[in-house]
């Protein structure tokens, strides 16, 4: 039986500018740090790749964790930092906010790039999405009291 989402994956080209990005701006909690040269079997066979090497790091917020990977072999192609949220795939990381507009103008101070400033979605509340260093998509969300995503 499922019980819920623990957590989200991200793989990057430099895993300290992620943990700082994650940690010290938006608050998760690092709870382990790892890493393992080529020769990990179980890694190898979970991942369906040869000879892995990896730092990772796993972080945690109030309800769900954050893994965050750096390949050291393989290398991984570059990422598109500017990819369409219409590709097929995981388009975004989605964490809640108490207060949208002030969480937007904090991070945006900060230097996240945003695709427009907090939008009205009539019903289900107000949104916007931004970027971290590595162009992953991250939702700040502030459902309505009265919609279907209340909490």
């Amino acid at each position: 039986m499922i019980r819920g989402l623990h957590h989200a994956s991200v793989t990057t080209a430099d895993l300290d500018r992620l943990v700082r990005f994650y940690r010290d701006l938006l608050g998760f909690e690092v709870v382990l740090e790892t890493s393992w040269a080529g020769g990990n079997a179980v890694a190898d066979a979970i991942f369906a790749l040869r000879g892995s090497a990896v730092r990772m790091a796993m972080l945690r917020t109030s309800n769900a964790f954050l893994e965050l990977f750096e390949f050291a072999h393989p290398v991984g192609k570059s990422g598109d930092p500017n990819r369409p949220v219409c590709d097929p795939g995981i388009t975004h990381i989605c964490l809640n906010v108490d207060d949208l507009d002030a969480e937007y103008g904090r991070l945006k101070a900060a230097g996240m790039r945003f695709h427009c400033p907090p939008q009205d979605a009539t019903g289900v509340g107000r949104a916007t999405y931004g970027r971290d260093p590595d162009g992953n998509i991250v939702e700040l969300p502030q459902p309505d009291p009265a919609g279907p995503f209340a909490q």
